[in-house]
């Protein structure tokens, strides 16, 4: 059996990391789950690393939802280099699942883009662990998290 980590935050307005775990568990017996919520998306890299190295997780997603804000957009940066690193550190997958305040006006909006690249999100760590030829047959079709896919520019 397979483990996933599924860390998120405190500082997001939506419990991005409940959607992802059970969008998982409801789709996959063969799937565990360990769940890790930290304060902001600064911590997610270590708790990420953590869950890799010291729980045994195959794969990690991390979930934030930085603020609308100059500094928050920095913040999300500097995360995502520490995941990047936390990647290289342990050679396993971790999904940067972040849904910046600022990416809609109106909060049904925002939710909608949070719950879609949350559930997607989900889907693609499993078929990362379990079905990789499902990630190669969508390779360039223009797959989006979060919004419409733009779909592949290319005929086949």
């Amino acid at each position: 059996m397979k483990t996933i980590g599924v860390v998120d935050t405190t500082f997001a307005r939506i419990n991005l990391g409940g959607i992802a775990a059970t969008e998982i568990k409801n789709n996959y017996t063969q799937i565990k789950i360990i769940r890790h919520t930290v304060p902001g998306v600064k911590d997610l890299p270590c708790a990420c690393k953590k869950l890799l190295e010291e729980s045994g997780c195959d794969l990690c997603i991390a979930l934030g939802m930085p603020g609308g804000q100059p500094i928050d957009r920095q913040c999300a940066h500097e995360s995502s280099l520490g995941l990047i690193a936390a990647q290289l550190m342990t050679n396993k997958h971790i999904l940067e699942v972040f849904i910046h305040e600022d990416e809609a006006k109106e909060p049904k909006k925002l939710i909608e883009i949070a719950k879609d690249r949350a559930k997607k999100h989900a889907h693609n760590a499993v078929n990362l662990l379990l079905y990789p030829k499902k990630m190669m047959d969508n390779a360039g079709q223009g797959l989006r998290q979060g919004s419409m896919d733009a779909g592949s520019l290319l005929e086949e």
